[in-house]
């Protein structure tokens, strides 16, 4: 079974993390992740944020970067499941290697899909189960039981969860709980986009 899924934005993203190029792509298949894709806005450079010698070393605030706030919208007809609200959206880090970041890693870890997802919201559509994370706080705009379509904004972009910089995850599973899922393989209008291709939507 594969989820035909429309691009959850507009605008210029750049994707990473992409299901084409291996699977799992994040490296896992535990909480639903076998197929999920990331994608992060960028500016017609292709830039997310400007990098200094100073993003080498410290976090940088995620108003910095260009997508942040940017819409997130549905990309299928469906129901509101589940939404999660409140987590903070922290600072990003982009040094190599993310020393500041991997000192907080394991607090997210311990705390499960929510740590890692962040702020986040789960669509149900025809029996898959779509997950939009790492929103920005105080974004959301829909609530559990909610009638969308595509194009209906959910949220914006942020920087919550398992982030090291604002972008957007999005996977599909065969179950709302992603500690139970499994991950349901995903495709978009113009196919699976690789590692490296910016979509313009």
């Amino acid at each position: 079974m594969t989820v035909n899924l429309s691009y959850p934005f507009t605008g210029r993203w750049l994707v990473q993390n992409s299901p084409a190029n291996r699977v799992p792509s994040h490296g896992t298949h535990l909480f639903g992740t076998g197929y999920s894709i990331d994608f992060t806005p960028v500016d017609g450079s292709g830039r997310s944020a400007p990098f200094s010698l100073l993003s080498a070393f410290r976090p940088e605030r995620p108003e910095k970067f260009v997508g942040f706030g940017w819409r997130v919208i549905a990309p299928v007809a469906g129901t509101v499941r589940t939404v999660h609200d409140g987590e903070p959206d922290h600072g990003s880090f982009r040094g190599f290697p993310s020393i500041g970041y991997a000192a907080t890693q394991a607090g997210r870890v311990r705390r499960g899909w929510v740590g890692l997802g962040g702020n986040h919201v789960v669509l149900e559509s025809s029996g898959v189960f779509i997950a939009l994370c790492h929103l920005k706080r105080g974004s959301i705009r829909v609530q559990p039981g909610q009638a969308v379509v595509p194009g209906d904004q959910v949220g914006t972009c942020g920087n919550s969860g398992n982030s090291t910089e604002p972008h957007l995850h999005l996977q599909a599973m065969d179950s709302p709980d992603p500690a139970v899922a499994a991950p349901v393989p995903i495709m978009f209008p113009d196919g699976l986009p690789p590692n490296g291709t910016v979509i313009l939507a």
